[in-house]
C-alpha cells in the first residue's frame, strides 16, 4: 500500500506554502489596515488596566459586580483579584483582562448584526451556517496558523485569533434567540402598525435578550480560554506565564497561572450570569413587557 501511494502524491503542502507566500507577498498592506484597529483598542485598554492603580480596579470590579449580580459576587471578584495580585500575577491578570476586553468588544460588533441578519434572512442564515461549523469543528491550536502567517506573532494577532474563535457562539444565540420570539407579541406589534425596525428593536430584541447574553457569557469564556492559547504565539498575559512555567519545568510558575486564570475566567462567568439572571427576572412577565412595548410603539405611529 505505501509504494502504491508513493505513486500518487499530491503535494498540497507545497501548493499551500507557494499560495500562502504568494498571498501574503500582495496583500500585506491589506492586514496591516485590518490589525490596526484591533491593535489600537488593546493599547487603549492595557493602559487603562495597567497603569491604573490596583485599588482602583478593585473598587471598579466591585461596583461592576454588585450592580451586574449581587454583593457576594462584588466580594469574591474583589477577593479573587486580590489573591491574583498577591501571587505576583497582577499585570499578566490586566493584560488577559484587556485582551479578553478587546476580543469581546469586536465579537459583539460584528457577532450580533450577524446574528441578526441571520435571523431575518433564512438564505442568508443557510450560507453562514456551514462557516460557523467550520470555525467551530476547527481546533483551537489550528487558528494560529493563519493568523502567525497572515499577521505575524505577538498579543494583537492573538487577539485576532481569540476574535475568530469566539465568534460563532454569539452568532448563533443571537439567531436563535430571535426566532424564538412569539410570532403572536410579533403580529400584534404589526397589527398597532410598527415598522419592521421598530418590531425588531423594541420588540424581539428585548424578548430574546436572555439568550443573547447567554451567548455573551460564551463568547467571553470563549476568550478567555484562547487567550491563554494565544500565549504559543506570543503573546502576553497569564497564558504565557502557564507556558514559561511549563517550558521551565516550574511547576510552581505554572499553577499559579492556572489558578489565576480559573479566578478570572470563575469572575467574568459570575458576573456575565448575574447580567442574564437579572435580566431574566425583569422579564419574569413577559406579556406585560410586550404590551407596554407595543402600547408605545402605537403611540410612536399615531
Amino acid at each position: 500500500m505505501e509504494s502504491f501511494f508513493d505513486r500518487f502524491q499530491i503535494p498540497v503542502d507545497v501548493w499551500l506554502q507557494h499560495f500562502v507566500d504568494w498571498f501574503v507577498l500582495h496583500f500585506r498592506p491589506v492586514f496591516q489596515v485590518i490589525r490596526w484597529p484591533f491593535e489600537q483598542l488593546l493599547d487603549g485598554f492595557q493602559d487603562v488596566l495597567v497603569q491604573s492603580p490596583p485599588w482602583l480596579i478593585l473598587v471598579c470590579l466591585f461596583l461592576i459586580a454588585l450592580l451586574s449580580a449581587s454583593w457576594r459576587v462584588a466580594l469574591f471578584s474583589v477577593v479573587a483579584f486580590f489573591f491574583i495580585g498577591a501571587m505576583g500575577l497582577w499585570e499578566p491578570a490586566m493584560i488577559t483582562l484587556s485582551i479578553v476586553a478587546t476580543s469581546v468588544a469586536f465579537v459583539v460588533a460584528i457577532g450580533i448584526p450577524l446574528g441578526v441578519l441571520a435571523s431575518q434572512s433564512d438564505t442568508f442564515w443557510r450560507v453562514l451556517r456551514p462557516m460557523l461549523d467550520i470555525l467551530q469543528a476547527t481546533p483551537s491550536f489550528v487558528y494560529l496558523v493563519p493568523v502567525v502567517m497572515l499577521f505575524g506573532i505577538g498579543t494583537v494577532p492573538g487577539v485576532i485569533a481569540t476574535v475568530m474563535f469566539a465568534l460563532p457562539p454569539i452568532i448563533r444565540l443571537t439567531n436563535v434567540g430571535l426566532r424564538q420570539v412569539s410570532e403572536d407579541v410579533v403580529e400584534a406589534g404589526h397589527a398597532f402598525g410598527a415598522t419592521k425596525i421598530q418590531i425588531l428593536y423594541g420588540i424581539r430584541l428585548p424578548l430574546a435578550l436572555p439568550v443573547v447574553l447567554a451567548g455573551l457569557n460564551n463568547t467571553i469564556m470563549s476568550s478567555l480560554i484562547m487567550s491563554t492559547i494565544v500565549s504559543m504565539i506570543g503573546a502576553e498575559g497569564l497564558g504565557a506565564a502557564v507556558l514559561r512555567g511549563v517550558g521551565r519545568l516550574d511547576v510552581g510558575l505554572a499553577a499559579t497561572g492556572g489558578i489565576a486564570i480559573v479566578l478570572v475566567a470563575m469572575t467574568l462567568d459570575r458576573i456575565t450570569q448575574g447580567i442574564g439572571r437579572s435580566r431574566r427576572e425583569r422579564a419574569a412577565m413577559p406579556r406585560t413587557a410586550s404590551v407596554r412595548k407595543l402600547l408605545r410603539l402605537s403611540f410612536r405611529t399615531k
